[in-house]
């Protein structure tokens, strides 16, 4: 081996860290997408009516993450123009759930065509009912015989293989009369991620329901989450 070839190896790889860093910055500044369905019955418009958050999984209820979640759609709700009041007095129950799964691991492989490789692929969310799994965090990304992540050793030969782990979270959101216990709105709001993390998913999921709230009855649309703007587009 040439001390010229040794040099250069010894550079790149000292290159790949910040390249990597970079790559995954790039991915958290891209925007968060979720399919959000929404159907509504009656759904009175705001006229001074007021509603209670309560959770709609028992497990939940009167934990303080719960709580911190209920906020974020408290805040909505007034947004509206409803008034907050009480679970005993108000004339509507707003039951909220919320969670993510234990994640799917997807492969990989890039060559010198493909330096960066985005952890998002060709795949579309669905849904369940409970996403109660906390494991993992981050994706795990496993190298192969290329040294670099996600880059291509033209003197090692060979392409780059990756596993990661995406997560499907969601929220459910039911809105009730408490006159005659008629169900007035019913709403589900998913995303797939590489994250795991529900103090980052649900704000997110919460603002997604709210986009356009109530929404056409039946309508599943793709919305998406950017610093400065938010863009809604129908899912087929």
């Amino acid at each position: 081996m040439s001390i010229k070839t040794s040099s250069f190896r010894r550079i790149a790889k000292l290159s790949a860290v910040p390249l990597l860093l970079a790559s995954l910055s790039a991915c958290a500044t891209t925007g968060f997408n979720a399919d959000v369905s929404r159907f509504q019955s009656q759904l009175p418009a705001p006229q001074g009516q007021t509603f209670a958050v309560v959770a709609d999984d028992p497990a939940l209820a009167g934990g303080l993450e719960f709580s911190l979640y209920a906020d974020m759609v408290e805040a909505q709700m007034a947004r509206l123009g409803y008034v907050q009041g009480t679970p005993e007095t108000a004339d509507m129950l707003v039951r909220f759930d919320y969670g993510v799964d234990k994640g799917r691991e997807r492969v990989r492989t890039t060559g010198f065509h493909d330096p960066f490789y985005s952890a998002w692929g060709p795949w579309r969310p669905y849904y369940r009912s409970r996403y109660r799994s906390r494991i993992g965090y981050y994706p795990s990304f496993r190298r192969s015989r290329a040294w670099g992540y996600g880059f291509y050793d033209p003197w090692f030969g060979g392409p780059e293989v990756r596993s990661y782990t995406v997560y499907t979270s969601g929220v459910d959101m039911k809105i009730d009369s408490t006159a005659d216990g008629r169900r007035l709105f019913e709403g589900k709001a998913e995303a797939i991620s590489t994250s795991n993390r529900l103090q980052y998913l649900v704000p997110n999921l919460v603002e997604a329901m709210f986009t356009d709230f109530p929404g056409n009855s039946g309508e599943t649309l793709r919305i998406s989450i950017k610093p400065e703007e938010t863009k809604v587009r129908r899912v087929d």
